[in-house]
């Protein structure tokens, strides 16, 4: 037990500790003007503005561009740092996920017939939020088309939430990538999940025999689901659907470091049995649907259902704790000076 203890707070301070002195390194190596695109205060309201559409919408949707400094922005050894700051707050696997969907720009220009401004794998923006430090209170975003990646550090403690991965085309069908499909296990486990039910558990699992267009928090400041049937508990779920559910979880949870795996794993571990597996829309590969997995105090959705059902949405939101809310609301609430 010590030695898991042990281990346990090495990750947590090794994580952020990383994690702070790329950001301090980023930072001083752009010149004033792009400091003023790629820092802003931790209290300013655009912490909480996120997307995961393309530049180019996004300004017309939000009558004002993206904030941030692009890689498209960046000397070559900028880009490199910025680089290090996003694979600082994933795992191995997460940043080679969120790598290859940054990839996938350039399939969809080739496809599009596009001039490389909308469709651009350099198109991704970079926001810190205060100043860096391990003990202190700051954050950073990582955002473009189909990546929205959410960076809280409180006293030295990491969340990542919300969290958002995405990929268009969700398999590519042709050209030398063909074959090339980014978030399949995302797909996969959650079939794999559906198929393994009896029919009498799917008639609950199954909440509505259309997928939706889109996840239904879309890009909401609050996680919030309304009138919403839970589906399937997972104290109505076989043994080995419960691994099922379980593999599929800990593939959202194996895309960030230790110290936020660790925490994701205790709130699925505080629900229990007290997690539910919703669907929509078709059972079989190749049409349109939609899954989302639920808990008292996180939210998994993903959808599959626009270009033919070969573009895929996913998000991990914390009920109250995106953007560290909980670890701030802590902070608050301990500090001396009631948060002043």
């Amino acid at each position: 037990m010590g030695l898991v203890l042990l281990t346990s707070a090495y990750y947590r301070i090794h994580s952020v500790a990383i994690i702070t002195d790329t950001a301090k390194n980023f930072l001083v190596t752009l010149s004033p003007e792009q400091r003023a695109k790629a820092q802003l205060r931790f209290e300013d309201d655009d912490r909480f503005h996120w997307h995961y559409i393309p530049d180019r919408d996004f300004a017309q949707r939000e009558k004002s561009p993206r904030k941030g400094l692009m890689f498209r922005e960046m000397a070559p050894y900028q880009k490199h740092l910025a680089h290090a700051l996003l694979a600082a707050g994933l795992s191995q696997r997460g940043y080679l996920k969120a790598t290859t969907i940054m990839s996938l720009e350039d399939v969809l220009r080739q496809m599009e017939g596009d001039d490389g401004e909308r469709r651009n794998p350099e198109n991704y923006h970079f926001t810190i939020f205060g100043e860096p430090s391990e003990t202190g209170t700051w954050g950073y975003r990582v955002e473009g088309h189909h990546i929205s990646l959410h960076f809280t550090i409180v006293n030295g403690k990491l969340i990542a939430a919300p969290s958002f991965f995405g990929a268009n085309p969700a398999e590519v069908r042709q050209g030398p990538r063909k074959g090339l499909r980014v978030l399949a296990r995302e797909e996969d486990l959650g079939r794999d999940l559906l198929v393994a039910m009896t029919p009498e558990q799917k008639s609950v699992a199954i909440v509505d025999p259309k997928a939706y267009g889109d996840i239904l928090t879309e890009a909401s400041r609050q996680a919030a689901l309304k009138g919403q049937p839970s589906g399937l508990p997972a104290s109505k779920m076989t043994p080995q659907e419960r691994q099922l559910l379980t593999e599929l979880i800990d593939e959202y949870i194996g895309q960030f470091p230790d110290d936020v795996a660790a925490v994701r794993s205790e709130q699925v571990r505080k629900a229990g049995a007290d997690l539910y597996f919703a669907w929509a829309g078709s059972e079989f590969r190749g049409g349109p649907h939609y899954y989302r997995v639920q808990s008292p105090t996180f939210l998994i959705e993903y959808d599959n259902t626009q270009n033919g059902a070969n573009h895929i949405h996913s998000v991990w939101r914390d009920f109250q704790g995106d953007w560290g809310r909980d670890l701030l609301k802590e902070h608050y609430q301990s500090s001396p000076h009631g948060g002043k």
